[in-house]
């Protein structure tokens, strides 16, 4: 279990050591072994993190930090505290600069539960958002000035509760249990 405080502070102490081999190697190689993450913590769960962001700047270029993460789930980018703190901004960003990455904000009181490395449940009391930036049609992101505005056409969202499901891989929203391919 990996807890909250600050995401690259995990990253950079964990990241490249022994430890994180053996864990790594457990988690990918064990079926019963499994990792967990709360606030920070889960943040640091992907290979593209969000350590830096200021929500109410975030669809200007620059104004969020992505760094690598501890690689436990890949092509994610998952960012916590994400109604409360108004997120959106950032975690989109993060996206834009990552389309091939799905944006997954957990609320308060809530998590995901993710098996085989694709398939996401919902669980807890709040909302969970999934924006997919596969389909993007027009991204300025690589053309900016550092403090210029965003433009994105046909970024994906969904909003998730409790008992939905998401498959990570066909990137496919399903409100109740799914059959697994």
């Amino acid at each position: 279990m990996f807890s909250g405080g600050y995401q690259l502070r995990l990253s950079s102490i964990f990241g490249g050591t022994e430890f994180l081999e053996i864990l790594s190697y457990r988690y990918f190689h064990e079926e019963t072994f499994i990792i967990a993450g709360t606030s920070a913590g889960a943040m640091a769960m992907s290979n593209t993190m969000i350590y830096q962001g200021n929500s109410s700047e975030a669809l200007f270029k620059g104004e969020v930090k992505i760094t690598t993460g501890l690689a436990f789930i890949k092509d994610v980018i998952i960012d916590s505290h994400f109604v409360t703190r108004n997120r959106f901004g950032r975690l989109t960003q993060a996206v834009a600069a990552n389309p091939g990455c799905i944006g997954i904000g957990l609320g308060e009181d809530t998590g995901v539960l993710i098996s085989e490395g694709r398939y996401m449940e919902a669980i807890g009391s709040g909302l969970i958002i999934i924006i997919d930036g596969h389909s993007i049609r027009h991204n300025n992101i690589a053309d900016l000035k550092e403090g210029t505005p965003l433009s994105i056409e046909h970024l994906i969202v969904h909003v998730m509760a409790k008992g939905n499901h998401y498959d990570l891989k066909s990137r496919k929203f399903y409100s109740e249990v799914f059959v697994k391919q």
